[in-house]
């Protein structure tokens, strides 16, 4: 054992994750490598494995992650059975007509699919597969259209039920039903924003959303209206099922992932879409994000354990809160830190790096913790978003069509005017925090 310093256990642990993540080798070996490392110098073998083992056992235990299959068995299949494909349909013949149409149907049709999904890869996937070749054939701007599947489709990570949300609440002692009702005003906010720079930009400049010219289209009459109506049906019952179960105080979190896994079986034999195939294929991807979470996750928290044990956590907690400016500018750091993370390392490695970490830093501040809570993960949408590492910009390249002919700096110059608004949503909620916390507030059996 080597007698290190808090201050040299926090710089080896951090640093060497930074420099390991560029090399490229995935996040879990990564976290893993340093924290047994480290743990062997400061602590030595005895006592780091039984930290590790003991942390690694405590989290595969933990109740409230079983959400995480089951709401990605519940996305899974509504992926794959194809139910919200007539939504599309409709929506296109709606508002194609108008200036940026295409645009708009695409971020309101991937907001009800981030409602229903909660799984980044899927909607990115399908949006890219739906909207982004009738985007670029009818003439629209290829950055912005790009721009708005990679930032509607990470939505995905906000909006209830998500699997972020789900992650976050037990490690920061907050209740997964709160967060899931307070991320629905910010989430709803941001697609509004997304909506209206669209409108701005394209009355500014037709060409970067023509209408679709009126021979061109369909007439919408009544009873494609009526279409319109029932394409809608599966997703609002499915988030009936779900958010409207854990508002009422129906059920927690977990039940009501369980109720929609099987209100999502049941849409699909409603729908004809149901098969053995559909199961099994849904099942085997469950398994594979529900083990890469699950891997993660467990070897931060043994990070952590390792970390904190080694009192580099209070290294950074008396480095945030010894900022001149009062709380507000400590506030900011603890967001920039977790926005430059976002560049670097994937959401779930930053969940369970810096929530231990900051969550006692952010009490101490006198912050609400929902609100506080909320804000990291509006903050974690643009992790998504900013390279190096950019999962909803990687998942958009690798999907679009080689015809369309779209590089990565078409992507990244369309993702930026959302990255802002993505900032212009955290001050608004700064401002005004009951866009967080007023519908928590209102849910039954909420002890706010």
């Amino acid at each position: 054992m080597i007698d290190l310093s808090p201050e040299t256990v926090a710089c080896l642990m951090l640093g060497g994750v930074f420099f390991l993540v560029l090399t490229g080798y995935p996040i879990a070996f990564v976290i893993g490598s340093v924290a047994f490392f480290v743990g062997i110098l400061e602590f030595g073998p005895t006592t780091t494995f039984h930290i590790l083992y003991s942390r690694f056992y405590d989290l595969s235990l933990n109740y409230p992650y079983l959400a995480v299959p089951l709401f990605t068995f519940m996305g899974v299949v509504l992926q794959h059975s194809g139910i919200t494909k007539d939504l599309y349909q409709n929506l296109y013949e709606a508002l194609g007509k108008l200036r940026g149409g295409l645009l708009i149907v695409t971020i309101i049709f991937g907001t009800i699919l981030a409602a229903c999904l909660g799984v980044i890869a899927a909607s990115v996937t399908i949006l890219t597969l739906i909207a982004l070749g009738p985007m670029v054939q009818r003439g629209y701007d290829k950055s912005m259209a790009a721009g708005a599947i990679v930032a509607t489709g990470t939505l995905g990570i906000l909006i209830p039920p998500s699997i972020m949300l789900v992650v976050y609440g037990p490690q920061a002692g907050l209740s997964i039903g709160q967060m899931f009702m307070g991320a629905v005003f910010p989430g709803l906010i941001l697609s509004a924003f997304y909506i209206t720079y669209v409108v701005v930009r394209c009355a500014l400049n037709p060409e970067l959303g023509p209408p679709i010219p009126a021979d061109q289209m369909p007439e919408f009459t009544p009873k494609k209206l009526l279409s319109l109506f029932a394409s809608l049906a599966p997703p609002v019952l499915l988030i009936i099922a779900v958010l409207g179960t854990i508002f009422a105080g129906i059920a927690p979190p977990t039940e009501a992932a369980a109720v929609g896994c099987f209100a999502s079986i049941l849409l699909a034999v409603f729908y004809r879409k149901f098969s053995w195939n559909l199961i099994k294929t849904a099942s085997i991807e469950t398994l594979r994000v529900s083990t890469f979470v699950v891997m993660i996750a467990a070897l931060c928290y043994a990070f952590v354990g390792i970390f904190m044990n080694a009192g580099a956590g209070d290294v950074v907690a008396d480095m945030i809160l010894a900022v001149p400016g009062g709380r507000w500018v400590s506030f900011t750091m603890i967001m920039l830190i977790v926005f430059a993370l976002g560049m670097f390392i994937e959401w779930i490695g930053i969940v369970f790096i810096i929530v231990p970490i900051f969550t006692p830093i952010l009490a101490a501040l006198d912050f609400n913790p929902l609100w506080a809570g909320m804000m990291i993960c509006i903050n974690l949408q643009m992790a998504f978003q900013t390279p190096p590492m950019a999962m909803s910009i990687f998942v958009l390249k690798g999907t679009a069509p080689a015809e369309v002919g779209l590089t990565m700096t078409e992507i990244i110059r369309g993702v930026i005017p959302f990255v802002l608004m993505i900032m212009l949503c955290l001050i608004l909620c700064s401002i005004f925090p009951g866009i967080i916390t007023w519908l928590p507030e209102k849910m039954i059996g909420s002890s706010m």
